[in-house]
Parts: structure tokens; sequence; C-alpha cells
């Protein structure tokens, strides 16, 4: 039988409608309360977690309907719905029907058997038959219009003009940040592009703020009506005021006259320089066919709208494991790309209208969703600006990504038994993402351009590619022998002999360039005066690992090993983290390798890891350390992998998200239970295995000189400390600028935890994104530091920058640094 709760903001309102409706059908109906707070002077409001608990305390697989009264009634009920299992979601719905007779005519239905959505068409027909006695029509519809007047009077508009300044305008990434900090408040947000003459747009919808065509000069007027109004448009001002995290200079226009046109040669194609070098291989095709759309009829309108809303979840989550993996392999500001894919699937504009589409039309999940998706496709299309229009490739990835769990297709993947040149009618940046340099020497499409976000990220990993070329190129066979040019934008089909050795030639100058580049970066960084540190890697995988050798590491500094956790349903064994572990360790060929235990929770969580109940502030909750030593079993199996592969090989354990001196110690006595079973089944490890601790919580600084007599060595990491000591969360656009490593209060820190590790006799490294700011070098190289830890696209430059220095001059740096009032006038200062 169907469960019914209410939900109200008044307990004793909740209570009279509960009895009178137990009353209708003898208590033969579920029905549980989740009303009122728990504030005797205050006790008007809801509790998600009260909401929680009494959906599970009558939860039936006939389904649970939830009645809400207004505000944050259905905020909290959403909330308390995401708690569920997922199996158990797909069974609750929240009703938008009047509570008390909504609540009334749904126990009546329900006790008469009726399903689910016969017990929610009840309950939304409830006011029908006062309306009818009353002689009254459009009782809802006025209701709606009054009630928006209402609101628009008694929060007037606040409205700020900005322009805009940073290099390109509203591009994706920062109509990401724009979209992210308006959906924070509670004020409905819209903004127009004064210099176009275009349409008031809403500002929590990504589509509608990057198709405003915003450009750097362009001045934006921008409303905010609501009870946050004021803060809200101040937070925005604010990522005006910082360029959106992004530099202001102007867009370089191509050059005014072209080089004239050679003539083509036998087998030439001529298409778009869009990332430089030269490939020679074999082509291999890679055409993932899009998925085929259907339009029919349903029958069943909720159920198709829940199948869609599964599908955009799971995309969700593929998408959140791109980002993670593109962060590592091509660096926050490019993985940025992704932030915008996400915030699509969140668009309420375009889910309204897919669900208007579903729900009104009776139309299949795949058909609504491509419709739309197509809408959104055409509205950049039909911009003017060239840029915005390349954008088209990342609506596309998206749609296709949500048709493609809905038909429950499996993705393409891409494997390549030899390196290869890639063929394709166009990339999605989540296919180029998910390239492997090594084999995937070059890059030729029959689309795209060279500002669109797949050639972004072809560069970014040094692919060779050329776009655009004539769609006759997709005719070749696998294997065919082709040559690229990505700094001319030409292609050969089986170049002739002269052609060949020109571009054998322009490739070897090429890669001696590059190797004379990474020769510098395989020299130690030592100063002008002799002092040398350390230059490692931050890594995310065996594919890292071989690009930080080949780029100078001396070393892996930080192994995030989330890698192993993500895209999969469970947790990985003992056996598939040692043979990980034991590759990277292999091709390190003995430098030295510090793995960090799992860092989950706060902006990293795992689907199948349970979490429990959502936590309000996440950075501040049950992650890190704090996660592993409440499941010891998961600990002890990646303490049992780390501690076999040392057997062989220089490793160091890390753990993360150090408070205090007792949760190192617990994570030693676990560290030490294991070590005892291995010695006991006689398994070989090092007996002398190094421990270290991050330094990224204030705490930790504040003991330093206590946890230094715990471990053997400290890695500070900046990201986390940051945003610990201003305050400031990271990932909420807001106050995002506040978590700034160079800030004089977080040098302080680094400086503090330097000078307890020496006197301790310990060493201590950097492994966050400072430590790959060459900006930065005298700075970190002042404070004391050992070791550094970078990206790997990062080692050569900050072993030139550290190379150009004394350490009498850093050290001078960093005395006035400490004395400056932010982190502003510290970057003018080493700039």
């Amino acid at each position: 039988m169907v469960g019914i709760v209410i939900v109200s903001h008044s307990k004793q309102l909740a209570l009279g409608v509960q009895e009178l409706a137990a009353q209708m059908v003898q208590s033969k109906v579920a029905i549980a309360v989740a009303a009122g707070i728990d504030d005797v002077e205050n006790p008007l409001g809801t509790d998600a977690l009260k909401i929680y608990e009494a959906i599970a305390s009558v939860f039936s697989d006939d389904g649970v309907l939830v009645l809400m009264d207004l505000g944050s009634a259905v905020m909290n009920a959403e909330m308390a719905v995401e708690f569920l299992p997922e199996a158990h979601q797909e069974k609750v719905y929240l009703c938008e029907a009047p509570l008390v007779e909504g609540a009334i005519a749904a126990t009546v239905a329900a006790a008469t058997g009726k399903n689910i959505q016969q017990v929610i068409a009840e309950a939304r027909g409830a006011l029908t038959a006062k309306a009818t006695q009353l002689g009254v029509t459009n009782t809802i519809i006025d209701n709606s219009i009054n009630t928006q007047k209402i609101t628009s009077a008694a929060y007037p508009n606040r409205e700020i003009r900005l322009t805009v300044h940073n290099r390109l305008g509203l591009h994706a990434r920062p109509a990401a940040q724009f979209v992210a900090t308006a959906a924070k408040f509670q004020s409905r947000i819209h903004v127009q592009n004064l210099t176009r003459n275009t349409a008031v747009v809403r500002g929590d919808s990504i589509n509608q703020v990057t198709t405003l065509g915003v450009r750097q000069g362009h001045e934006v007027l921008i409303t905010a009506s609501g009870i946050d109004a004021d803060a809200a448009l101040a937070a925005l001002q604010t990522l005006f005021a910082n360029n959106f995290g992004e530099d202001d200079t102007a867009v370089i226009s191509p050059p005014a006259v072209q080089p004239e046109a050679t003539a083509a040669t036998h087998g030439e194609l001529s298409g778009i320089a869009a990332s430089p070098g030269v490939a020679i291989a074999p082509v291999i095709h890679y055409q993932p066919a899009p998925v085929t759309v259907t339009q029919y009829h349903v029958n069943d309108p909720e159920a198709e709208l829940q199948r869609l809303q599964a599908a955009i979840h799971t995309a969700q989550q593929e998408i959140q494991t791109i980002f993670s993996q593109a962060t590592f392999q091509i660096g926050d500001t490019e993985a940025a790309i992704f932030d915008a894919h996400l915030l699509f699937l969140e668009d309420p504009v375009l889910l309204e209208t897919v669900q208007q589409r579903i729900m009104e039309h009776h139309l299949n999940a795949e058909a609504a969703w491509q419709a739309a998706v197509d809408e959104v496709a055409t509205s950049y299309r039909t911009l003017d600006d060239a840029y915005l229009q390349e954008r088209v490739e990342d609506v596309v990835d998206v749609g296709q990504r949500v048709l493609r769990l809905l038909a429950g297709s499996a993705a393409t993947s891409l494997y390549l038994a030899e390196p290869a040149i890639l063929l394709a009618t166009d990339l999605t940046p989540s296919d180029t993402a998910g390239l492997d340099p090594s084999k995937v020497l070059g890059i030729c499409t029959v689309s795209g351009s060279a500002t669109s976000h797949s050639a972004i990220i072809a560069r970014t990993l040094g692919i060779p590619a050329v776009l655009g070329v004539n769609p006759e190129v997709l005719r070749l066979q696998d294997g065919t022998l082709m040559a690229l040019d990505g700094e001319s934008g030409k292609a050969w089909v089986e170049p002739e002999a002269d052609i060949l050795g020109a571009l054998e030639a322009k490739r070897e100058a090429w890669q001696t360039a590059k190797q004379e580049a990474l020769a510098k970066a395989h020299q130690p960084a030592i100063t002008c005066d002799g002092k040398q540190i350390n230059i490692l890697a931050n890594i995310g995988g065996i594919a890292d690992v071989q690009a930080a050798v080949a780029g100078g590491a001396e070393g892996v500094g930080l192994l995030r090993t989330e890698f192993l956790y993500l895209g999969r349903n469970t947790a990985p064994t003992e056996e598939e983290q040692l043979a990980v572990y034991q590759a990277i360790a292999q091709v390190l060929d003995n430098r030295p390798l510090i793995i960090r235990t799992l860092d989950v929770g706060g902006d990293k969580p795992l689907p199948y890891l349970r979490f429990g109940v959502p936590e309000a502030n996440p950075f501040l909750g049950w992650r890190g350390i704090r996660f592993c030593l409440d499941h010891p079993d998961l600990f002890k199996t990646q303490l049992r992998a780390v501690l076999r592969a040392s057997a062989e090989h220089k490793i160091k354990v890390m753990f993360p998200m150090i408070a205090s001196v007792t949760e190192v110690r617990a994570a030693k006595a676990i560290l030490g239970e294991v070590q005892a079973e291995l010695r006991q089944a006689g398994i070989p490890f090092d007996e002398n295995l190094p421990v270290g601790v991050m330094i990224e919580v204030p705490a930790a600084v504040a003991i330093a000189d206590h946890l230094a007599a715990e471990v053997n060595f400290f890695s500070i990491g900046t990201n986390d400390l940051s945003q610990y000591v201003m305050a400031g969360d990271r990932t909420n656009p807001r106050v995002a600028y506040l978590a700034d490593a160079l800030h004089p209060a977080v040098l302080r820190m680094i400086q503090q935890t330097v000078q307890a590790a020496h006197t301790a006799g310990i060493w201590v490294g950097l492994c966050g994104e400072l430590a790959a700011d060459p900006t930065a070098a005298g700075i970190l190289l002042g404070l004391g530091l050992d070791e550094l830890s970078v990206n790997p696209q990062a080692i050569g430059i900050i072993k030139q920058a550290i190379a150009k220095l004394t350490v009498a001059q850093a050290e001078a740096i960093v005395a006035t640094a400490l004395q400056l009032d932010s982190a502003n006038d510290v970057r003018a200062l080493v700039q």
C-alpha cells in the first residue's frame, strides 16, 4: 500500500491533517509527519533529516507520496530524497497538491488500493470539488499569478551594470562560474548583454548565459529580485572584478595579410592548424555512431521522467570522473571545461523544457531530450560569434552521453595496438581528454576549429592536429600512411618521398628542440649559489608517471590513489592495487614514490562508498584519514598493497587531512597491524617504510612540532590549506578568490611548518598548485622547502625558474612578502 508523508513548517498543522486523514480511513494507511523544528522559541520550520526519517518509516515498494506546504519545505523534501538509497529514491514522489485537501484525497485513494500514479492524480485533483461548489474557475492559475505579483512587490529589482574584461568574455568556463554563483542564491537573477541589446535571460541557465555572446569589452546588465538580491549581485560583481580568474589580455586577431597559397602537391589536404607538431603514421578511423532516436507515445510519463533523471544522474557521475582524470592529465584550467558540461545537465531551462515534453505531450525520454538539446544547439549555431558557435561540440557531447545511457549502449572505446593518426569526422572534448599521446600521434578531422575545446585539449596533450579537412579523407582505409603538420594545417596521404623527407626533417628538428628543452628539464634544479631543490611530480595514474619521467621528474611526490576507486562499482582489491603500485614504481626505476592513502569526501565522493546523510559542509566533514580510520578494512587493504609494493621499490606512504596527533598514531597503529600480519605470513615489505603526513589543516600547522616527532616527512597541500586558513571554499565561486596560496597568512603557515620540520630533523615538501607557479618559485625557495611536487608539464618551467635565483634573493623576497597585506600585493611583488 502507498505510504503518505506530510511535511509542514507547523507541527500542530501537520498532526491535525494526519489525524483527519487517518480518521477518514480508520488508520488503514501509513501516514508519517515531518514538521516543525526543535526550537522552543522558534518552532516553525522543516528539517531534511526528519523528512528522511518519515519517508523511511512508511516506505513501501508501492511508493511513497510526500505532500508539502510552501518555502523551504519543498527544498528540504528534495534533499531528504537524496539521502535515500538510489533504489528507494525512484519510488518516492513529491507532489505539488494542496496540503490538507491533497492529503485527505491521497489517503482515501491509497486505502482503496489504488497505485501511486492514481493516488497522485487524486491528490492533484483535490481542489476540483471545492472549486466547483464555490463556482470558482482557474483557481490555481489565479493563485500563481497573485503570488508572483506579491513576490515582485516585496522584493523590488536590484541591478548592476558591469563590463567584461577577461580575454574571451563569458565563454564556457566563466559562464559556468557565473551560473554556479547565481544558482546558489534564492533570488531570481537575470542578465542582458547591453552591448548587443540581447533579450533578458535567466542567470541560472548555462546555455542562456553563454548564448548572450558576451565578449571582452561588452557591458552587461544583471538584475536580482529576492531576499538576498544584494548579496547575489555583490558576489557576481566580485567574479567580474577578478576577471573570472583569467587575464584581461586582448584577443589577438589573425594577421590581416595571409601568406600566399602554394600549389598543392599529390595527396595534399589543407585544413586548420589546430595543434603544432608533425606526425607520420598509419591512420585509424574513430567513428562512434550517434544514438538514433525514435519518437513514440508513453502512457506513464512519470516513469519516463524518472528514467531520464536516472540517465542524467549517471551522466553527471561519468563527467565528474572525466573531470577528475582530466585535472591530473591536462591541469585544472583546461579541465574546467567539464564544469560547464556538468552545469548543462543542471540547466533549469533545459530540464523544464524536457519535463514539459514528457509530462504534457507524453513523449518518450529520448525524443524529448533530443528535441531540447537540438534547440540549444541551434541557439549556439545561430550566434554571430564564431567562437561561441563552436560550443555546439559541448552541447552535442553531453546530449549524446545522456542518449547513450537512455539507450543502454556502451560507450565507444578506442584501443590502439600500435601508434597511429586518429581519423574522425570530429572529436568531442570527452573523446579528446581520454586520448593517450603515446599511441595517438596525430589527429585529423573533417570538422572542428583551432579554438574548439577539443583543439585546446589536444594542444595541452601535445598531440599534433589538423582539423577541417576534405570529407573525402574518411574514405581512407585503416593502415594508410598519413603525414600531417599541425603548424601549417596540412596533411598528406601516402606522401611522396620528397614531402616525407621534408616532414621527417621538420619532425626531427621539432623533436630535437623538445629534447633540448627536456634535457634542461632532466637536469637538477640548482640555484645560482648551489642549493638543490628536488622536483617531483603529482600523478593520478600510470600514463601520468610515464609523462612525468619523460618530463624530468625526480620521482613522484604525490600519487593520488583515488583514480583506482573511480569509474567502478566496488573498491579495488589488494591485488589490483598492488599491480598498479608496482607498475608505477617500475616506470620510476628506483626514483622515490610517495603514495597518499585514499582521500575521499569533500569534493571527491564515491558512489559506492556510502557516506550516509550528505553533509552541509563536506570539506569540514568525514573525509580523508577520518573516513579511512572509520573503515579499517578498506584502509588495511590499501596499506597491505602499499607495503607489499615497498619490498622492491623506493616507496613512502602519506596520510591525508591530518588534524591531530591522535589521528597519526591511530593510522600508524593500523599500519603496524598490517605489518605484523605480513610478517606472520612471511610476505616481504620495507621494514623502514617512511611515513609522512599532509599538512593541509591549520591545526596541523599549529602542532607541527608534535607531528614531526611522529613521522619522517611533511608534504604541504596548499590547495586545501589555503581554503581552510582563509575560510573560503575553493569550489564556491563567490569566495574562491579568498583561497589564494600567496596570501601572507598562508605563506606564514608554510613558514611555520618548514621551521617545525627542520627543527625536528625531517624534510618538508609542497604538492599544491602553488608549486607549479613559476612566479612563486622565489617565495617557495625562500621559505626553505626541500622538495616541490608539480603536474608533469610544469617540471621544466619550475626548474628553470629556480636556476635563475639565489637563496639570498629568495629569502629577501619572502621577508618582504610576509609583511604585505594581500595575495595581490605578493603577486605584484613576485611578478
